[in-house]
């Protein structure tokens, strides 16, 4: 079995273009998917935090 760690200080190879393309179609779709559930998460919060207070201040009244 060759040791990893001597191919770190070797040159970096060309990847092919295809792979390229799908790693990159990859990244964006999964970064896509973190900027939707962060949207819709932050929404949530709100209006569970909205609801909690009005009925906190109807109960006070």
């Amino acid at each position: 079995m060759d040791n990893p760690f001597k191919l770190i200080n070797q040159p970096l190879k060309e990847v092919p273009p295809e792979l390229k393309t799908k790693v990159m179609n990859d990244i964006a779709m999964a970064k896509l998917i973190m900027e939707l559930a962060a949207l819709f998460s932050y929404n949530f919060s709100h209006v569970i935090e909205t609801v909690i207070s009005k009925r906190q201040k109807n109960n006070q009244l």
